[in-house]
């Protein structure tokens, strides 16, 4: 039986302070970051122990789809990882699979949602990295996946057990990173996903009072999808609101946009508007979320 390859793939993160400037450098397409947005992105990252944990994670749930895979099917794939912004790159690793002589490689990006502007352009690279010498199948999305919802509701009703009960109903606010605004003239399916998922954990969790926000948007002069999660939360009070779960649903693992944007930038802002804010726990290389994802992949397989 001929192995299967499976590119893993996500954004990437400098894994050492040196790294921090050549990495922002990179993701701004070659324009090094001027002395204010550099010190920025250091603060941000000394906020939350000096270095994102992103790394580290990444390959934890790598190790754990490959553990997972192994289990149901021994033998059946080879699981590697390629990364947007970091090495081994996409390319990289797309072309080890070529030179290995497989003739087939799932890629799937470590993100629920798809969009043109994250997924699309992983899948992307991918397929012409592999340059038609071997097939890429393609998995746009899987926030769908059979055991998702189920897993994100427990996370939902965990968070909303460890709340007193003050007689005022809570607001479950689904979060994912935002994206240029553009993106909807385009058709983009990102919003709809998100929108989907907040509806299916919200019921799998018996959510009544549920919303959908974005966060970490870009500091760009165009403009970007929101509502944004400090402006609702911001807007709580007047609302009569006390109490707010963030449920990041967009992000598998904790790292900057979590640790930072949610547990310090946005509990500063609730904390300022008399609000009290609670996190649902990140998914990082839970077996269970490693399974689902393991399961997704082989019925990718054909």
């Amino acid at each position: 039986m001929k192995q299967t390859g499976v590119l893993v793939m996500a954004y990437g993160t400098p894994s050492s302070r040196e790294e921090v400037e050549p990495y922002y450098t990179k993701i701004r397409h070659g324009r090094p970051p001027t002395a204010e947005q550099l010190a920025d992105l250091v603060m941000r990252y000394d906020a939350i122990g000096g270095i994102s944990p992103l790394a580290e994670r990444t390959a934890a749930q790598v190790a754990g789809i490959a553990a997972a895979l192994e289990e149901l099917v021994p033998g059946a794939f080879d699981v590697r990882f390629g990364s947007k912004y970091t090495e081994p790159s996409i390319e990289q690793t797309a072309a080890s699979f070529v030179e290995d002589g497989f003739e087939k490689v799932i890629g799937l990006a470590l993100t629920p949602h798809g969009a043109s502007m994250s997924t699309g352009e992983y899948l992307g690279r991918a397929e012409t990295a592999l340059d038609g010498r071997a097939e890429l199948i393609r998995i746009p999305s899987w926030h769908d996946t059979e055991g998702f919802d189920e897993l994100l509701a427990t996370r939902v009703v965990s968070a909303l057990d460890s709340l007193s009960d003050d007689g005022n109903e809570p607001l479950v606010l689904f979060t994912a990173h935002s994206l240029p605004a553009r993106i909807l003239e385009q058709g983009d399916p990102y919003p709809d996903q998100l929108a989907e998922s907040a509806h299916a954990i919200a019921a799998k969790a018996g959510v009544q009072r549920y919303e959908v926000a974005w966060q970490s948007a870009g500091r760009t002069p165009e403009p970007w999808i929101g509502p944004d999660i400090l402006e609702v939360i911001a807007g709580l009070p007047a609302r009569e609101i006390t109490t707010v779960v963030v449920c990041p649903v967009g992000f598998v693992s904790d790292h900057l946009e979590v640790l930072y944007d949610v547990d310090i930038d946005a509990a500063r802002v609730a904390e300022a508007n008399g609000v009290r804010l609670v996190r649902t726990a990140s998914l990082n290389d839970d077996p269970t979320f490693m399974e689902i994802l393991a399961r997704r992949i082989m019925a990718a397989d054909r």
